[in-house]
């Protein structure tokens, strides 16, 4: 018997095969074509991966996928945030997409936006969990408490920046004037 390797099918030098065998695959019958490693489908067009490719990622040559967006990784099977995750966030495939999963105290995108559960008032911005950053004239950690440069007089209560409310008979910016009552 001739030396070298057992073939298990019979090969036809003369077969033809449309349309032809694509990625180095060789036609052994009339339409029937032996694949290449790494390729299968009738005429050996389709690209075979293994492990198969992850997150949507499509096989573009044996062992190299094309990952969509998010994903990365040989096989796409990491994956990637673009522009990364701040503040402690994690990037993790929600829903088959890449997101930033916050902490309790972020939100956005990237968790880029802190949350103040007491809301900031008057104007006031979020920049840090639970911290309000108050305009000119409001102070407290909801910027809620109004500034009187100079203190309201009499028991007058300062209402808004520089704006005193008077108790009667008492008025005046800074309630120090008494009305006179006839």
């Amino acid at each position: 018997a001739p030396r070298g390797v057992a073939v298990g099918f019979v090969f036809d030098p003369n077969a033809k095969c449309e349309p032809a065998c694509k990625h180095a695959g060789v036609c052994i019958r009339n339409n029937t074509c032996f694949c290449a490693k790494g390729y299968e489908g009738e005429t050996c067009q389709h690209a075979n991966c293994f492990p198969k490719c992850k997150n949507g990622g499509a096989c573009l040559r044996p062992g190299k996928c094309r990952c969509p967006p998010g994903f990365g990784g040989r096989y796409c099977h990491k994956v990637t945030c673009d522009g990364g995750c701040w503040n402690g966030g994690e990037c993790l495939a929600v829903n088959g997409a890449a997101r930033c999963v916050c902490p309790s105290s972020w939100t956005g995108s990237k968790c880029q936006h802190a949350i103040c559960p007491q809301g900031c008032r008057n104007g006031g911005v979020c920049v840090a969990p639970g911290i309000c950053s108050c305009p000119d004239g409001w102070l407290g950690g909801a910027c809620h408490t109004a500034v009187c440069s100079r203190a309201c007089m009499n028991g007058g209560k300062c209402i808004s920046p520089n704006k005193c409310r008077c108790r009667p008979p008492f008025s005046g910016p800074r309630c120090g004037d008494r009305k006179r009552i006839h």
